[in-house]
């Protein structure tokens, strides 16, 4: 079991782009990657992507359960796995950490 922090938003900027972070990012950017299929992860402040997974195999899409907490800042409690580099998480609970600033590009 592990708690960990961070940003819910698409897989795919923090990966190509190392300018956004866990509390800088575009708003646009993130709906729009999510519109068009990208999948969901949590961004921690040290940059780790963790993807979510369900308990059960075979696995099941998280996305639903993700998608009020696109573009906040969160804690996650939950079991967590890692294989050469790639994070995942069994998402047990999620909040919203509403003291943590995070800054949309454009403010």
């Amino acid at each position: 079991d592990v708690t960990i922090e961070g940003l819910v938003r698409d897989i795919a900027c923090p990966i190509q782009n190392l300018d956004g972070n866990a509390t800088h990012f575009s708003m646009k950017c993130v709906q729009d990657c999510v519109r068009a299929g990208s999948p969901l992860a949590i961004l921690t402040k040290d940059g780790e992507l963790y993807l979510p997974i369900s308990d059960k195999m075979p696995d099941y899409s998280q996305k639903k359960k993700l998608m009020p907490f696109l573009g906040k800042y969160v804690r996650v409690k939950g079991i967590a796995f890692e294989r050469k580099g790639t994070y995942a998480i069994v998402i047990t609970e999620i909040t919203e950490m509403k003291d943590v600033h995070v800054t949309l590009e454009g403010e």
